[in-house]
């Protein structure tokens, strides 16, 4: 018995290590030609043979890349912290609260996750023509102010928050404002973490949406932008700086998952208070 766990130990631990190298396998094919000379970004090697930084100091110097990045960390940042404001308040009234057409209000909103983005990439585009939003910050953030997944995610952890705590509450003079804030914020912290880092990743990776909406180059995110410099000229320059300039991308992502694994984790497996 002991013998046949530790080989099915040993296979489990082999699978999940090739599994990690297929899905790692493009992210370090992308940093390895990052770092390349250009006349070997053919070779099939991993690592480089001179690695050379100067990739990546290019994309800032020949490129608008700081724009781009600083662009996506707005959008991100702000997008972020507003759909973890109206999101989980929404979802604490949604759960804790009692009124008419509770239900087919709930049921309406959840409707819109069905509805594909191709579909409203017109009516928001004529929305941002008619009010001005066109080509600025405002413009790419407005669809994602607010969204039906995090309402409904938020709504179902709340829910699990026993009514006597916030009771006890309003029995003790506190108004819900800040019972929402004091009482049921903090029980349900890892979702919250969890809500802001897929946002902030949607946002940051977003594509469709800030293409159309922005113009000039100086207004692009990083996702458009690194198409917008890729396909200005087919040389193998620049197919070097867009590797380079997607290396630096992706590593706000990286950060934040080290930083916060722990979190979206326990966001994930629990479903309110310990």
């Amino acid at each position: 018995m002991k013998r046949n766990h530790i080989i099915i130990t040993g296979l489990s631990y082999l699978l999940l290590t090739a599994g990690a190298f297929i899905v790692l396998f493009p992210l370090l094919w992308m940093l390895s030609t990052a770092l390349k000379q250009p006349a070997e970004i053919y070779s099939l090697s991993l690592i480089p043979a001179v690695p050379t930084f100067q990739h990546i100091l290019d994309v800032f110097n020949k490129t608008l890349f700081g724009s781009w990045l600083l662009n996506s960390l707005i959008v991100a940042v702000i997008s972020t912290a507003s759909v973890a404001f109206f999101d989980t308040l929404a979802g604490y009234v949604f759960a804790q609260f009692t009124f008419r057409a509770k239900q087919f209000i709930f049921i309406v909103i959840l409707s819109t996750l069905m509805v594909p983005t191709e579909m409203l990439i017109i009516p928001w585009f004529l929305l941002s023509d008619m009010v001005g939003w066109v080509d600025t910050y405002m413009g790419i953030l407005f669809p994602g102010l607010i969204t039906a997944f995090g309402i409904f995610l938020m709504k179902q952890f709340m829910e699990s928050i026993p009514r006597d705590l916030l009771d006890a509450a309003r029995i003790d003079g506190m108004g819900e404002w800040g019972i929402w804030l004091k009482i049921a914020i903090p029980q349900v912290g890892g979702a919250i973490t969890t809500l802001c880092l897929l946002n902030f990743l949607s946002s940051w990776n977003s594509y469709i949406w800030p293409l159309i909406v922005s113009v000039t180059p100086e207004k692009l995110t990083i996702p458009v932008g690194l198409a917008y410099f890729s396909n200005e000229n087919g040389d193998r320059s620049n197919w070097v700086l867009s590797m380079a300039g997607s290396s630096i991308s992706v590593l706000p992502l990286i950060i934040l998952f080290l930083i916060f694994q722990k979190q979206i984790i326990r966001g994930i497996t629990l479903t309110g208070l310990r």
